[in-house]
């Protein structure tokens, strides 16, 4: 096959030999490695040689082929930025396109005409690309086995070639992309990766942030030798008692042997072992696991088990991995959410990920200092506002107690509100049937990728989207795939017309006290959350109580999520005093631009508090459950 740049303007091409995406869970040669290191992994991030382009009529075309001269080539960190390594603008808009004003684009298939949509991106004068360059050779362990390449986030549109050969192509930015390479491996191996600023997904992820491009998440190559466990979905339930649970866990095998077998365990959280079982291998096996006296997971007694998978041949032991599971039980009874048994109450706050200095590259101790502020907030929920978030963060959540709010990648705000008016004439997805199988294939990664981690309760069909057929197409496959956790999605109430079929609650964003009692006073058929309140942008959050004071009074009514929890403000270096100073949107010349509108977290970009954190942490620990 050969790579297409028509690609980019063609909503109907968002993904080409991508392998599906399957559970996030880790794996090891044996056991022994959890504690030094997996063998079956080998990370590709470090200095990447690169070059940046305009646009892609100025780009290398021929660089991935192993003949081409690339000692002109810069060189760039991976995962990284490009905007932030010193190429391209730095822009930050909130609900208008980055290009309104410049350009004059309209989704296809909506209101332009083919003419006017052929080249939108792939012939654009303005749609950089940043030209990859690494070389690897495969670590002895790894040699043998299936190889794949593992991209945790490449944002936006990306071509991937090995050793010269075309290996495929991926969009979404915000879910891991993975590709086999194991036809074309040599003893020394060149990955070209080529990324592109802006195709047809921009439409689809139009969020309230930093407009970035580049591979800004970890790389990796994954080594899938025998008996490879490819997928795992660990299902716990609770009984109506509270006090006993069973644990259905489903599991599919990729380079089975003819003599495989599988060992199964279940640790509770002291480590202590309440089941085990052998099994002979099959391309898929389900077991079903009675257990008695659960101890329960909610925000204050994360308690969490752990299922070991130990696949055998006739030598030995052929990998080994292990996951952490809770039970716990989200329903709507009444219309009133409850999780075990008890009406739920979210103090929460939306979270982008964020640091002032990398932008949306952050370590994993970036997000355990995000989550020490967050608990000593009182905050108890988080919505991974507004795509899916690295997965160490799913991990992290699951071990302190932080319910998740699990948003798909998907907003199109700029298609649908223009100048504040609802005007969707070119909206998508909409009902539009190009657009359908494209945000279908992003809940499905979203879903795949982060099915077994207990502390999501909600699934987000993405934000600000509007409300359409293809959205309400997104509801029924998360409701057919996980019944068992509720779905959210706040854009009925632009378009009420969906309000019945799309969403489990009744979401907001900014409704006054007076409103949210106006729904809830006048034949309100869902519970009531407000998935965006308070903005905290300035010296603002000073009403907080007026909202909390109405969880007293109105059993249907939730809580919400404050916008938002970060700044979001680049450090830089002023040129006259020489001191580290934060800079927001419009501070680099970037228009059209929302300015400080970046700046409403409750902590600085840099995570020192700001006096609204005190607001929250007093309410927040006075209405909590």
């Amino acid at each position: 096959m050969k790579a297409m740049i028509e690609w980019l303007d063609d909503p109907q091409v968002y993904r080409m030999n991508q392998m599906n995406a399957h559970s996030d869970h880790l794996f090891y040669a044996n056991r022994e490695e959890v504690q030094k290191g997996s063998s079956r992994i080998q990370s590709l991030n470090g200095r990447w040689k690169f070059h940046y382009s305009k646009n892609a009529l100025e780009r290398p075309v021929n660089f991935f082929e192993k003949e081409f001269d690339s000692s002109g080539f810069d060189q760039i960190n991976v995962p990284g930025h490009i905007e932030l390594a010193g190429y391209d603008k730095i822009h930050y808009i909130n609900t208008m396109y980055p290009w309104e004003g410049h350009e004059f684009r309209r989704p296809p298939f909506t209101t332009a005409s083919q003419e006017e949509t052929a080249g939108m991106f792939s012939q654009a004068e303005y749609n950089p690309v940043g030209s990859y360059l690494t070389t690897f050779r495969l670590k002895e362990e790894m040699k043998g086995h299936s190889i794949s390449v593992f991209f945790e986030g490449v944002e936006q549109a990306m071509y991937v070639w090995l050793n010269g050969h075309f290996i495929g192509y991926a969009e979404d930015s915000f879910t891991p992309s993975e590709f086999d390479l194991t036809p074309y491996l040599e003893e020394e191996n060149q990955l070209a990766v080529e990324v592109h600023k802006r195709s047809t997904a921009a439409f689809l992820e139009d969020q309230d942030f930093f407009r970035f491009f580049g591979i800004f998440r970890d790389v990796k190559l994954v080594a899938r030798g025998c008996n490879h466990l490819k997928d795992m979905w660990i299902k716990p339930q609770v009984d109506n008692s509270f006090q006993n649970g069973w644990v259905d866990i489903h599991l599919a095998i990729e380079n089975k042997t003819t003599k495989g077998q599988l060992g199964v365990r279940i640790l509770d959280g002291t480590g202590y072992e309440i089941f085990q079982k052998k099994v002979v291998l099959k391309d898929e096996l389900s077991i079903h696991i009675p257990i008695e006296n659960i101890k329960l997971w909610d925000h204050f007694q994360p308690n969490l088990y752990t299922a070991e998978f130990e696949t055998f041949d006739e030598t030995g032991i052929t990998e080994y991995s292990s996951y952490p599971f809770g039970f716990r039980k989200i329903e709507i009874k009444d219309k009133v959410i409850y999780l075990n048994g008890r009406r739920m109450i979210i103090n929460g706050v939306n979270r982008h990920e964020w640091h002032p200095e990398t932008g949306r590259v952050i370590t994993i101790e970036d997000m355990k200092k995000d989550l020490e502020t967050i608990k000593k907030a009182n905050i108890n929920g988080v919505r991974t506002s507004h795509y899916p978030n690295q997965i160490p963060w799913y991990y992290l959540c699951d071990k302190a107690g932080v319910h998740l709010m699990a948003e798909t990648n998907l907003e199109s705000h700029g298609s649908w509100q223009k100048m504040g008016a609802f005007e969707p004439s070119y909206n998508v997805p909409g009902n539009i049937l190009q657009w359908r199988e494209i945000v279908l294939d992003r809940a499905k990664s979203n879903f795949e990728t982060f099915k077994n981690h207990t502390s999501i309760l909600f699934w987000s069909l993405g934000n600000e989207s509007y409300a359409e057929e293809n959205i309400r197409l997104m509801n029924d496959y998360f409701k057919e795939k996980d019944p068992d956790r509720l779905v959210h999605y706040e854009g009925n109430f632009p378009n009420p017309a969906f309000e019945e079929s799309i969403s489990d609650v009744k979401s907001c964003m900014y409704a006054s006290p007076t409103e949210i009692i106006n729904y809830l006073e006048n034949e309100a058929q869902k519970p009531f959350i407000l998935c965006e309140f308070m903005h905290d942008m300035g010296n603002s959050l000073g009403g907080l109580g007026s909202y909390m004071e109405l969880l007293k009074k109105y059993p249907m009514y939730q809580g919400g999520y404050i916008w938002d929890f970060k700044d979001q403000a680049i450090q830089v270096t002023d040129p006259i005093t020489q001191q580290k100073v934060m800079r927001y949107g419009g501070d680099f010349d970037d228009k059209p631009s929302d300015y400080e509108f970046s700046g409403n977290g409750i902590v600085f970009a840099d995570g020192q508090e700001k006096p609204a954190l005190q607001e929250v942490r007093y309410y927040y620990g006075k209405y909590s459950n």
